[in-house]
């Protein structure tokens, strides 16, 4: 996985797929399964307004820049927009009709699963500044 917005969002239909798929067996899963829905919707927005706010930063301080900025804050929602998109789809999406939209549900087991879940979570701002904290 290159770590694109695509590739992440492959990610986490898996990761949902497999805790669907499981809701039988664990009951806890139901939860899990909305608890990253709401985490990875709540992250979106909050990545999306600190580069905005660093965007407004550098545009007061450089100014010459401004038609770039605005060009690259457009993309930044545009992202944004599409990634809350998925999350709201699969929101919408009652448990029943979710298995019918699986992709790769059969090929996630239990340890695939763990892994996804620790490739997603080093990509968040803290996994990614631990080190940071480590050295120090």
């Amino acid at each position: 996985v290159s770590g694109g917005d695509d590739e992440i969002q492959q990610l986490q239909k898996a990761l949902l797929d497999y805790l669907d798929e499981n809701t039988e067996i664990d009951a806890s899963l139901v939860f899990s399964r909305k608890f990253y829905v709401a985490q990875w919707f709540r992250d979106t927005t909050m990545e999306t307004e600190k580069a905005i706010k660093s965007q407004k930063d550098e545009d007061s301080s450089e100014g010459t820049h401004h038609a770039k900025d605005v060009e690259t804050t457009g993309q930044i929602m545009h992202r944004a927009e599409s990634r809350k998109k998925f999350l709201r789809s699969i929101i919408k999406t009652a448990p029943s009709q979710f298995s019918t939209l699986k992709m790769n549900s059969d090929t996630v087991d239990y340890e695939d699963a763990c892994l996804i879940v620790r490739y997603l979570a080093s990509m968040r701002p803290f996994a990614q500044s631990f080190d940071i904290y480590l050295t120090q």
